[in-house]
């Protein structure tokens, strides 16, 4: 299992001014506050209207938030279409998200180093903090006789906790590290941007595991998120 919440994304103002710099063409920057009609962006001046089949005019409500402009839009998918070494304004879209998944997975999520922070809970230090129950553990594909087996395991591992929390003996804290299970469900709060969600979603889009397609589905839904999957895209 994996859950994505507070998905919060910035900085797609700073990284068009930023894409405009080496061409110092910020006069042909049409992205900004919407404010309706000529006001700020203009609505038929809107990207969202420009992908849109048939609508001369946006869709969204007059929110004042930020909106990208058809050309900046459509500089920033020449880029994208260039390759990482171009795209290199992705960097400055930053993706804030917490996640929670078994520890399998975040085995496979930790390979991403550069381009990411994250802060846990449930760390292997302080294992003792809370009793272990089932729900703590990912169990969507296990078969009966295992589910049976993972609760031994639960129970055991409760027993050691409470005789660390009774004697103090690092021992018995060693037998909760070393039997705890990789589906053991961990949370973080995770700092990424837009590029490294573009290394990661063509590599895992079609992964065996179900994590990894679900986090590739969140990826879909962010804003302009194809200016992460377009290229991967392309060669399905």
């Amino acid at each position: 299992m994996i859950l994505i919440e507070k998905t919060e994304v910035t900085g797609f103002e700073h990284a068009i001014r930023g894409m405009r710099n080496p061409m110092n063409s910020w006069d042909k920057s049409d992205s900004g506050i919407c404010k309706g009609g000529d006001n700020g962006i203009g609505c038929s001046n809107c990207a969202s209207a420009y992908l849109t089949p048939g609508e001369s005019t946006c869709g969204h409500p007059y929110d004042h938030s930020f909106q990208i402009g058809k050309n900046d839009y459509e500089l920033m998918m020449k880029l994208v279409i260039g390759g990482p070494v171009h795209a290199k304004f992705r960097r400055m879209i930053v993706v804030y998200v917490d996640i929670t998944a078994p520890l399998y997975w975040w085995k496979e999520f930790d390979t991403y180093k550069v381009g990411t922070v994250a802060n846990s809970c449930s760390s292997l230090y302080d294992l003792n903090v809370k009793e272990f129950k089932m729900s703590d553990f990912s169990t969507d594909h296990l078969l009966p006789a295992s589910f049976k087996c993972l609760g031994f395991t639960v129970k055991t591992l409760n027993e050691y906790r409470d005789l660390y929390l009774e004697e103090r003996d690092k021992n018995f804290w060693w037998q909760m590290i070393q039997l705890l299970p990789s589906s053991y469900n961990q949370k973080r709060t995770v700092m990424l941007n837009y590029e490294v969600l573009a290394g990661i979603y063509p590599m895992r889009k079609n992964h065996k595991l179900d994590e990894w397609k679900e986090f590739c589905g969140w990826i879909e839904l962010l804003p302009w998120s194809e200016i992460i999957t377009c290229n991967s895209k392309e060669e399905d």
